[in-house]
């Protein structure tokens, strides 16, 4: 995905130098970069964009003492983060996990949009919506119940591409992501009966208790760092005997982790007490990758969950 946004400085020379920067950054000659950069934000000390990706420079150079004072100063000097400079912070440990800025999750996925599809599907291999798929068809089945639902939730909905999976269950499907444009693309595929352009705990408060017989979260969890806020709100929207199905990434130790790819990362038992504290009923947690990323699949884990 896209991870730098740029935000022109207002000064036309130090563009200029974050450009010429850029482009010795590209070919590798960092040092080089480095010097351009810190020239840039000389010239415009609120240039958050040239902040950031000197913060980037630094890292790759092994400064990391100077790579955390650059993208402090890119977190400061744009009130929306929309970079991920906080993120930066974070996987540094010169900050505790936090939740991720709305405005950057916006950015993130309205820049990636348009090749959302080709870019997830053909080069990540994803595979997100076929697992949730044969996972709640398992839980079906091992309950004796029909796989059909007549009202899902499409949390991270995105283009479509779990509702697409889901169509053919489902009497309607809600849709509920935080970037317009990929809202403007699930609409296009005519698999929901309506769209929201929203945060997923907002979205899921303005729904009625009991007013779904499904929710599915196909690989947006990752951007939470606490499933507690929005666990709570699912299990006040699904009706008694509801399924929640929701896949993750996951990782060995305790607890959540922020990864290398900035998403966050939870053990088993992190989701079994989350799935637990919500009032909801474990009913299968199986490890299993839903996306390669170098061509090695990425730990993950696939949930679902009864509300009794």
């Amino acid at each position: 995905m896209p991870a730098r946004l740029f935000m022109s400085s207002g000064d036309m020379n130090a563009d200029r130098r974050f450009d010429y920067a850029r482009d010795l950054q590209v070919q590798g000659d960092l040092v080089a970069a480095e010097d351009l950069f810190v020239q840039a934000t000389d010239l415009a000390p609120g240039f958050a964009t040239a902040w950031f990706t000197l913060g980037e420079v630094r890292e790759q150079l092994g400064d990391l003492k100077g790579a955390i004072i650059a993208f402090g100063h890119a977190r400061d000097t744009d009130a929306g983060d929309r970079n991920g400079a906080g993120l930066r912070l974070m996987r540094l440990g010169a900050a505790q996990l936090a939740t991720m800025p709305p405005t950057y999750v916006t950015a993130l996925f309205d820049q990636y949009a348009p090749k959302f599809e080709t870019a997830l599907v053909e080069t990540l291999g994803y595979r997100g919506p076929a697992v949730l798929f044969k996972a709640v068809l398992a839980t079906c089945a091992a309950s004796d119940r029909a796989m059909q639902f007549k009202r899902a939730i499409d949390l991270g909905c995105g283009t479509g591409l779990a509702g697409a999976a889901f169509a053919g269950q489902t009497g309607e499907i809600i849709g509920i992501d935080l970037s317009p444009r990929m809202i403007e693309r699930a609409r296009n595929g005519g698999f929901y009966a309506e769209l929201e352009v929203a945060e997923l705990v907002d979205g899921l408060s303005r729904r009625a208790d009991a007013s779904a017989d499904l929710v599915l979260a196909a690989d947006v969890l990752i951007y939470l760092h606490d499933l507690a806020p929005v666990l709570a709100e699912v299990a006040r929207v699904l009706a008694p005997g509801g399924l929640l199905a929701f896949t993750a990434e996951s990782h060995d130790g305790l607890g959540v982790i922020l990864g290398a790819g900035l998403r966050y990362a939870y053990s088993a038992d992190y989701v079994r007490q989350s799935i637990s504290a919500a009032g909801l009923t474990l009913s299968q947690l199986d490890h299993i990758s839903t996306r390669n990323e170098g061509h090695v699949p990425v730990p993950g884990m696939v949930a679902v969950a009864i509300k009794s």
